[in-house]
C-alpha cells in the first residue's frame, strides 16, 4: 500500500466512524456497533467502496487503539481498588470463569467438531474484550459506579486466566507435548505482571520524578511512548497488549501528573478507539458466517444466561443488589479482540474450517446486543430474580 492510499484509508476510516455514530448518536444508539457497521460497510468483504483489501494492514494502529483504551481505564484506577476486593474478588472472578469457559467447553463438545475445536470455543465464549468493556464503561459513565472497581478486577483475572490458556493451548493445537514450555510461559507472564503491580503501587514517587516536565509536550511523548513499551513487552512474555496498557495507566496514575495525562490522553483514546472498532469491523466476512447462524444463535443465549449468572454470584458475594448484578453481568458480556485470536489460531492449525466463522458471527451478534444491553440495563433488572440477589441494607465496598 502506497503512503497515499494508506493516508486516505485512515481519513476515510475517521470520517466514515465519526459520520456514522454521530447520525446513530441521535437515535440513542451506543457508538460501539455503529463504529464496527462502519467498517463493515467499507471492508474488504462487502460490495462497493473498499477502503483496505487486507484489514491486516492496519494492524499496528488497532493495536494503538486498544492500547490508549486501557491505559486510560488504568488511569481510572489503582491497585488498591482492584487488591481491595481480596477473597471476594477471586471468588466472583473464578466463577466467572467457571461458569463461562466451562459452558463453552461443554457447548463446544456439544456441537461435536472435535475436542481441540472445543477447547477453542471455550476460550471464545469464556473471555470477555476488555477493549469493549472499557468502552461501555467510559459511554456510560459508570467509573465511578461500585461495581466498576469488580468489573476491572474480574478482567484482569482473565488476562491471568487467558496467559494460562494460551500457553496450554499452543501445545494442544500443534500436537506438541509442552507443558513444562506452557508452565514456563505463564510464569514469565505472572513475573511480569508483578514487576508492573509493584511499580504502580511503590513506584508513584519515582514515577513522578521521571515524567515530571512542565511542558505538556514533552509529557505525551513520554507518557505515550511508556504505554506503547509496556503493552509490547506484555505481548512478548505472554500477557496481552491491553492489560500491559492498562498496568502502566495503573502506575502512572498513583503519581503526581496522573490529572495531566489525563486530561491529554483524551483525544488520544477517543481518536485511536473508534478505529480499532472500524478496523475490527473491515474483518467481518458475512458469507462465512451464513453457514454457522443456528450455533452462533445458541452460543449467544448461553453466553448471556452464564453472565447474568456470573454477575448474580459476584453480587451475593459483595452485598450488591440486583440492578448492580444485572450491570455487571451485562458490561461483561462482550466478546471481542481474544476470540478472533483463537479463531485465527483454529485456522493456523487446520481445524474444522467452520470455528473461525463460528467466532466471528458469534462476536459480532455480541458487539450490538452487549452494548444496547448495558444502555438498557435499568430495564433488564427482571432477567435476574429477585430471590437470587439478597443487597445489605447499607452500602457494601468491593472489599
Amino acid at each position: 500500500m502506497s503512503n497515499g492510499h494508506a493516508l486516505l484509508a485512515v481519513g476515510g476510516a475517521f470520517l466514515a466512524a465519526g459520520a456514522l455514530a454521530r447520525v446513530g448518536a441521535r437515535i440513542g444508539l451506543p457508538t460501539i456497533p455503529l463504529f464496527m457497521l462502519a467498517g463493515f460497510v467499507f471492508g474488504p468483504y462487502t460490495p462497493g467502496l473498499s477502503l483496505v483489501d487486507d484489514p491486516a494492514e492496519f494492524g499496528v494502529l488497532a493495536g494503538l487503539g486498544l492500547v490508549f483504551l486501557l491505559f486510560y481505564l488504568g488511569l481510572e484506577f489503582s491497585l488498591e481498588d482492584l487488591a481491595r476486593g481480596g477473597t471476594r474478588l477471586v471468588g466472583a472472578g473464578l466463577a466467572y470463569l467457571v461458569l463461562n469457559v466451562g459452558g463453552g467447553l461443554a457447548f463446544g463438545f456439544a456441537l461435536g467438531w472435535g475436542t481441540r475445536e472445543a477447547l477453542v470455543i471455550a476460550g471464545a465464549i469464556g473471555i470477555s474484550s476488555s477493549a469493549i468493556v472499557t468502552k461501555l464503561l467510559l459511554e456510560t459513565r459508570r467509573l465511578e459506579n461500585r461495581e466498576s472497581r469488580l468489573i476491572m478486577g474480574i478482567i484482569v483475572l482473565e488476562d491471568l486466566f487467558l496467559a494460562l490458556y494460551l500457553a496450554l493451548l499452543q501445545p494442544v493445537l500443534s500436537g506438541a507435548d509442552g507443558f513444562g514450555a506452557a508452565l514456563a510461559d505463564f510464569g514469565k507472564a505472572f513475573g511480569f505482571l508483578l514487576v508492573l503491580a509493584a511499580l504502580a503501587r511503590w513506584g508513584g514517587r519515582l514515577v513522578s520524578r521521571l515524567f515530571g516536565s512542565a511542558d505538556d509536550e514533552l509529557l505525551t511523548v513520554c507518557f505515550v511512548g511508556v504505554a506503547v513499551l509496556g503493552a509490547a513487552v506484555a505481548e512478548e512474555v505472554g500477557v496481552s497488549d491491553a492489560i500491559g496498557a492498562f498496568m502502566v495507566g495503573m502506575m502512572l496514575g498513583g503519581s503526581k501528573v496522573a490529572p495531566r495525562v489525563h486530561k491529554l490522553v483524551l483525544p488520544l483514546r477517543d481518536a485511536f478507539g473508534a478505529l480499532f472498532f472500524f478496523i475490527f469491523g473491515l474483518s467481518i466476512d458475512p458469507g462465512a458466517v451464513g453457514t454457522v447462524v443456528l450455533p452462533v444463535l445458541a452460543a449467544v443465549v448461553l453466553t448471556l444466561v452464564l453472565n447474568l449468572a456470573a454477575g448474580t454470584v459476584a453480587a451475593r458475594l459483595h452485598g450488591f443488589d440486583r440492578q448492580e448484578g444485572v450491570n455487571i453481568g451485562l458490561t461483561v458480556l462482550t466478546r471481542g479482540e481474544f476470540s478472533l485470536v483463537l479463531a485465527t489460531l483454529a485456522t493456523a492449525a487446520g481445524l474444522d474450517s467452520r470455528v473461525a466463522p463460528f467466532v466471528a458471527g458469534y462476536v459480532l451478534l455480541l458487539a450490538v446486543i452487549g452494548p444496547l444491553a448495558v444502555l438498557r440495563s435499568d430495564r433488564l433488572t427482571w432477567l435476574v430474580p429477585a430471590r437470587l440477589v439478597r443487597a445489605r441494607r447499607e452500602p457494601a465496598p468491593v472489599g
